[in-house]
């Protein structure tokens, strides 16, 4: 089972803000955020898959370093 939150329930939890969070969810076509299953749609409503975003920044992170 997907570990899904909505986008203020991860930001309360995460130590992101909700406008970073949607920042990179409206650019998720060209940051990556899509391809790594990151994010879930249904409906109007957009959820995040924690464990997709958590590989997400760790991948940011390496290419950074």
């Amino acid at each position: 089972m997907r570990n899904l939150k909505k986008v203020s329930e991860y930001a309360i939890a995460s130590g992101f803000t909700e406008a970073q969070l949607r920042w990179w969810l409206f650019n998720a076509e060209t940051n990556g955020l899509k391809a790594a299953g990151a994010i879930v749609r249904i409906g109007r409503r957009v959820f995040i898959d924690v464990d997709g975003f958590d590989r997400w920044i760790s991948a940011q992170n390496q290419v950074a370093a």
